[in-house]
């Protein structure tokens, strides 16, 4: 069985609801019979990986690994069968999902302001009826007729 030394894509692009992963020299290496094997780019490149699926698209993909004048030309569906590269894809997509999932998280802690805003709005507007204070209910209906809602100012 071959082992991932090393495997760092060079570069990391997202097209739609694939990830595409290039390898360059020095960045991906594996083991074999205590033999360090470096990735050379002389066929295939690139891993193509569905973010629905986690599949791998592209196992035609021929990978070529050499030490001195030794060489190594496995089909990428050959090195997910014959290798440890599956823990290493999933590591590298497990960053992406982190950073998609942050974006997702973030974007929900601004709809949880907003609408603790607008109720925090409503409130104070219940308070000055409440308390009859006229000056505060226009100042606040002032506010939501200016923003055309019920956002409040940041301050």
């Amino acid at each position: 069985m071959l082992q991932v030394q090393l495997m760092k894509p060079f570069c990391r692009k997202i097209e739609g609801n694939r990830i595409k992963l290039v390898f360059a020299y020095q960045y991906f290496s594996i083991k074999k019979d205590n033999d360090l094997f470096h990735f050379i780019p002389v066929e295939g490149k690139e891993i193509i990986v569905n973010t629905q699926s986690l599949q791998v698209e592209n196992l035609s993909e021929v990978f070529v690994f050499q030490k001195g004048n030794r060489f190594i030309r496995l089909p990428l569906y050959q090195l997910l069968l014959v290798s440890d590269i599956h823990i290493h894809l999933q590591t590298i997509i497990g960053d992406d999902d982190q950073h998609e999932s942050g974006v997702i998280l973030l974007e929900s802690t601004e709809e949880i302001i907003r609408q603790l805003e607008q109720e925090n709005y409503e409130r104070m507007i219940d308070y000055a009826l409440l308390h009859k204070n006229a000056a505060l209910f226009k100042e606040l209906q002032q506010l939501k007729d200016s923003n055309g809602g019920y956002q409040v100012e940041n301050q």
